[in-house]
């Protein structure tokens, strides 16, 4: 035990930037949406609008939270929970995978299990570490709901949630480490979970039963397969449930224990899957820095790919919602009329929303391709590629190729499940020109988080990781929430995903191309040429 302190105050040193991002932009989350919230849907008639519309087209409720009545707190809580949760479970499987698995791979582990510290203290303090995060993250969310003069019950039971569903996934990461031979294996097994558990509490809750007064929805059976779903049905400033808070608790000691029962039956460097065996003979075109960059990066833009096929589907399927939503709730239809540059046209709004989501999908897949150069780096073998003739520069160069072309995939995928969506439709031909242009506005503005995050690992390669994503995730927020909260669009189009262009009744709105264009270039010539002086770094 006396060995476990100076393992904490290893990671807490060693995580402090990320920690505080993570946790921090929560936080911050909370409070900027309750305010948010409150501006926007101060009016009770316009919240109970809201809702009802909610209950005629549930399918709306893939992407927000259980309506539990129209209350401010309950509102705000409808609306941001989900997302509150997500980012305590990112935050917290990323943790448990980069201090079991990365730290196996990079030999940390096995030097330490040569210590007083053993094999099993590094696991303790892995733990301890993501436990106390996520109390953290759970106690300053609950902090920004009593701020917002929220209710005392309902404001800690939202921060039991979040910090809960944070064990939970990082129970789950611990899980997914102990399986997978590999940290981007295990990264990417926790990342499925996750996102399959979201989903299913989405449609549990799009399959749920309305109340008479069209306020709240009961969940179905499907809701209840998911730590989010339990989460949500927790339903802080309503009915207050302990319940769904239990199953949260023996859902996490359950994971650990499972991490802990796996790990005491395998070697270190040992994994229950094995990594798949590789060919005799490298096939003819497999000869090259970008084709192995390539293989390296498939399974991971193959998901992106799968991702934006179906926000493409969903984003003029549900173009007739539109007109309903602005006959009913008219603060909504003004945000959706904003976001699609003016027009009135609600249809075309859906449209440019959903892509919006789905250029955060295309900047997601660059800039975890970014982030494997780092892995390569900190791993060792990028070493033995620039022992080749390949040039540091040309090394980088290949990257960001495959990062803007998955980039690229991932948006291509969306316009093709759009034309999908919108044979559905009675405006065929007009949703697919609209998907089309607000694809095309997208990729420059993923491709600026792929120089961004190029950059970063050129000049702060130890914040590569933390930094790509912190990035991705604040200009996501500012994009999808800043109308919401009523940012002023100056303020909104900061953000890349929010000024980048997009289809209007009369063509189309250059919005800030120029500048996303300028930022795209400067940024990649930048990462290139500052390339040339950069030696390579270790990993910390």
């Amino acid at each position: 035990m006396s060995t476990l302190l100076p393992l904490l105050r290893q990671r807490l040193r060693r995580d402090a930037v990320q920690l505080i991002l993570w946790i921090g932009g929560t936080a911050a989350l909370a409070v900027s949406g309750f305010a948010g919230v409150v501006t926007s849907y101060g009016d009770a008639e316009q919240r109970t609008a809201l809702l009802a519309t909610v209950m005629a087209n549930p399918v709306i409720l893939l992407f927000r939270g259980l309506p539990s009545g129209a209350g401010e707190s309950q509102m705000v809580v409808f609306l941001l929970l989900p997302w509150l949760l997500l980012l305590a479970a990112l935050m917290s499987s990323f943790l448990a995978v980069r201090h079991t698995r990365g730290d196996e791979e990079d030999g940390r582990l096995e030097l330490l299990s040569a210590t007083p510290a053993g094999r099993w203290m590094p696991l303790v303090a892995t733990l301890v570490h993501g436990i106390v995060a996520n109390i953290a993250l759970g106690a300053l969310v609950g902090a920004a709901f009593l701020a917002n003069g929220a209710a005392v019950t309902g404001s800690v039971l939202v921060g039991v949630s979040c910090t809960l569903v944070g064990v939970v996934f990082l129970g789950v990461g611990l899980v997914a480490a102990q399986l997978m031979p590999t940290s981007r294996g295990a990264n990417a097994l926790a990342v499925w979970v996750l996102v399959g558990t979201f989903v299913l509490a989405g449609i549990g809750n799009t399959l749920g039963t309305p109340s008479d007064d069209l306020t709240r929805m009961y969940s179905s059976w499907v809701t209840w397969l998911s730590p989010f779903g339990w989460a949500e049905n927790v339903r802080a400033f309503d009915a207050d449930a302990a319940g769904p808070v239990g199953l949260l608790g023996i859902a996490s000691a359950l994971f650990i224990a499972a991490a802990a029962a796996l790990q005491s039956r395998r070697d270190i460097g040992g994994a229950f899957v094995a990594e798949r065996t590789g060919r005799a003979r490298a096939r003819a075109d497999f000869g090259s820095n970008l084709a192995l960059i390539t293989r390296q990066s498939t399974a991971s833009i193959v998901g992106w790919v799968v991702g934006g096929l179906l926000t493409g589907v969903l984003a003029t399927s549900l173009g007739a919602v539109a007109n309903q939503i602005g006959g009913q709730n008219p603060s909504v239809a003004e945000v959706l009329d904003k976001l699609a540059g003016g027009g009135g046209d609600l249809e075309r709004g859906i449209v440019v929303v959903f892509f919006l989501m789905l250029g955060i999908l295309a900047a997601c897949a660059g800039v975890q391709t970014i982030a494997l150069a780092r892995r390569e780096e900190t791993r060792g073998t990028a070493e033995i590629v620039l022992a080749t003739p390949i040039s540091r520069v040309r090394w980088l160069a290949d990257y960001l190729i495959v990062a803007m072309v998955a980039a690229a995939l991932t948006l291509v995928a969306g316009t093709a499940g759009a034309v999908f969506g919108a044979l559905t439709t009675d405006d065929t031909g007009t949703l697919v020109r609209d998907a089309a242009i607000a694809a095309a506005g997208q990729l420059p503005a993923a491709w600026v988080f792929v120089g961004l995050t190029a950059l970063i690992f050129v000049l702060a390669p130890r914040l590569t990781i933390a930094g790509g994503w912190v990035l991705v995730m604040v200009a996501a927020m500012i994009g999808l929430f800043g109308p919401l909260f009523g940012m002023a669009e100056s303020a909104t189009k900061v953000s890349p995903f929010a000024a980048a262009p997009s289809p209007t009744t009369d063509g189309i709105d250059a919005g800030g191309l120029w500048w996303i264009v300028i930022a795209v270039v400067a940024l990649t010539a930048a990462s290139v040429a500052a390339m040339r002086r950069r030696e390579l770094a270790p990993a910390g």
